[in-house]
């Protein structure tokens, strides 16, 4: 539909416009009068060939939005034009009042209409007592011939289409026209239901447009017949170019390479399908248009498959960053131990060369951290860094993480297959924890990934490369479980190039304070604590420091979330009853003995406890302050109630 049309049936009213001979306009005058107020109506006098060009003249300037005819012309013009057409029909009653009239200036009548004979007219002249005999036609020629026969044969009366009364008149014989105003309303009231269906869809399409407009693939869109009702920029210069008009069209006339009768005919959407086209390459989708559950199109979009290639390889790198990244670098290892030194010094030197490793360690000791660390100072640092617990998956679904598998590998597996964390490492590396208890099949295959650097899929046939790193940890001895025959030897001495044996906590106490500081710091600020979390952990720091801590680094985490939740009640450390943090945290009070609880209201406990720091701080009150887990301003309280401020030397 021209792009005047739809805007003036936002606005306006009805365009329609009649098409016919004089006789038949003539008699239409009085019902067109009756709908001035409901549409425009322009009368048109036009035949065959003729209308046709005259109404595509008014779809061109987008003047017209339905039309109405009779006979041929109305036949001609439904099988020439997309724009509605509606028919003025000749009704029974019709003819039978034609024939009346024709009774009365003549017993033999002729009836010539464009189409079929009429058989129930037999019946009829019976009735009517009256001849009748009767003719059709296709074409002007057609008609006039019939015409001819009946006025030889001597019919002096003549029934039938404008055509047909116009050679009648012409000839000197009654003329009488086979339609009645009744015919022609029921025209005009077709007429306007179709443009009041076609209002609706001038909306839509107009809005389909303006969508497609904005798309940058190329998208066609077909009614049920195949005709283009939509194309978008992209499309119509994949088509011809910006000259040529397509709506209106067949596609499959237009290039039978994008077809979309299959898709009409079957109601089956296709997407993702390879298509070559205009010598390049396309993934197309074709998509069927439903109304109501009925399908009354299809669309088709063209995706440039070099844009699909590109956006696949840009959100491949940004899963890898989102999902397969390593957070912690060895500045982010606190920690001052020479234990930890030490195994920081190898870590640094194991991570400018691209050897397997193998990490050793107690559960808790931060091994995932250091193989981060080392993938983050490595030639690999911004690759992915896949993460895999070899302990934490059943031996059939790590066997499919791992490998991947191929579309139809099994019951259930994903349409398409599924790349496993083998080739989401590439390039980078795969970290592979507590690997002593992957499964002994899975280790022989594991052996071979190392060896060859190429996997196979769960049923796939083709070995595919990868290029990739492994760090692998363990908290359990390999050795022994080699002897016990559960540990590949060779895959052991294949992961053991690097070793890196991580302490445990115990080994290093003198990591803890430094371990426990931040984390009670950020959980007290979260939550909007204004105590000081170094004079607040003083009063347990002998216990922090004491403890064996089988669960290490995680344990401690875990230990001194609960003991920031703990302080997170009181306002000032003057509050805080040490001794009730046995119930939150009763690792630290194996011997039943409660803390050095500052607050203790027994002044002979407090004043010996006091003499105490106060000589263990040399003097010095911020250490002593520090050591009893209180500000500066109570110690000097407590000492004057004991009456002894001289015991501090004064520093600032």
């Amino acid at each position: 539909m021209h792009p005047n049309a739809a805007a003036y049936f936002r606005t306006g009213r009805p365009r329609l416009c009649f098409l016919g001979y004089r006789q038949i306009r003539e008699l239409a005058m009085p019902v067109v009068a009756e709908y001035t107020g409901r549409a425009d109506i322009e009368l048109v006098d036009g035949s065959f060939d003729e209308a046709l060009a005259i109404a595509r003249d008014r779809i061109e300037r987008g003047a017209v939005d339905a039309f109405v005819s009779a006979g041929s012309n109305a036949s001609i013009l439904r099988a020439g034009l997309q724009t509605p057409v509606a028919t003025i029909q000749v009704t029974g009653f019709d003819l039978l009042q034609a024939l009346i009239k024709a009774r009365e200036v003549a017993a033999r009548v002729g009836v010539v209409m464009y189409g079929t004979t009429i058989p129930e007219l037999d019946a009829v002249k019976d009735l009517l007592n009256i001849e009748v005999r009767q003719h059709a036609y296709r074409t002007p020629d057609d008609a006039r011939i019939h015409f001819e026969a009946l006025r030889r044969a001597g019919y002096e009366a003549i029934v039938g289409s404008s055509l047909v009364v116009e050679l009648a008149q012409e000839a000197g014989l009654h003329g009488l026209l086979a339609y009645s105003p009744a015919s022609i309303r029921k025209g005009f009231d077709d007429a306007l239901e179709l443009a009041r269906v076609a209002r609706l869809e001038a909306g839509r399409y107009e809005q389909l447009h303006s969508v497609l407009h904005n798309l940058q693939e190329a998208v066609i869109a077909v009614d049920r017949q195949e005709r283009i009702i939509a194309v978008n920029p992209p499309m119509q210069q994949l088509l011809g170019g910006q000259g040529e008009r397509l709506e209106g069209r067949v596609l499959q006339s237009v290039e039978p390479a994008l077809s979309l009768r299959a898709t009409l005919d079957s109601g089956q959407q296709e997407r993702a399908v390879a298509q070559r086209f205009a010598q390049r390459n396309w993934v197309a989708h074709r998509t069927p248009i439903r109304e109501h559950g009925e399908i009354v199109g299809a669309a088709l979009t063209l995706y440039d498959a070099r844009n699909i290639e590109a956006a696949d390889t840009s959100l491949r790198a940004m899963q890898r960053r989102q999902q397969h990244a390593a957070r912690h670098s060895f500045d982010s290892i606190i920690g001052t131990s020479q234990a930890l030194r030490d195994v920081i010094a190898s870590a640094r030197r194991f991570a400018r060369t691209d050897l397997n490793v193998l990490i050793t360690g107690e559960s808790g000791v931060g091994k995932e951290v250091f193989a981060q660390a080392m993938h983050n100072e490595s030639d690999r640092a911004g690759q992915p860094f896949v993460a895999v617990n070899c302990a934490s998956f059943p031996e059939s679904l790590l066997e499919s993480e791992l490998f991947g598998y191929d579309e139809g590998a099994f019951t259930g597996s994903r349409r398409g297959g599924k790349r496993g964390l083998f080739e989401a490492a590439h390039t980078g590396t795969l970290f592979l924890d507590e690997i002593g208890d992957m499964p002994l099949p899975l280790q022989t295959r594991l052996l071979r990934v190392l060896q060859e650097r190429e996997i196979m899929r769960l049923g796939g046939t083709a070995p595919i490369p990868i290029d990739i790193r492994v760090i692998a940890a363990t908290h359990q001895p390999l050795t022994e479980l080699i002897a016990e025959r559960r540990f590949r030897q060779d895959l052991y001495y294949r992961l053991n190039t690097l070793r890196l044996a991580l302490a445990p906590l115990r080994q290093r106490r003198e990591d803890i304070a430094a371990l426990v500081l931040p984390i009670v710091m950020r959980c007290l600020a979260r939550f909007g604590s204004t105590l000081d979390a170094r004079l607040a952990l003083a009063p347990l720091m002998q216990r922090l420091t004491a403890y064996e801590w089988p669960g290490n680094v995680r344990e401690l985490e875990n230990l001194s979330e609960r003991i920031a939740v703990f302080l997170l009640q009181f306002a000032t450390l003057d509050e805080v009853p040490y001794d009730a943090l046995r119930h939150d945290c009763p690792e630290l009070f194996p011997d039943g003995e409660p803390t050095a609880d500052a607050s203790d209201v027994d002044p002979a406990r407090r004043a010996e406890r006091v003499r105490d720091a106060i000589r263990r701080a040399g003097g010095s009150p911020t250490a002593a302050a520090r050591e009893l887990g209180i500000s500066r301003s109570t110690l000097w309280r407590w000492l004057k109630e004991l009456e002894q401020p001289e015991a501090l030397s004064g520093d600032a």
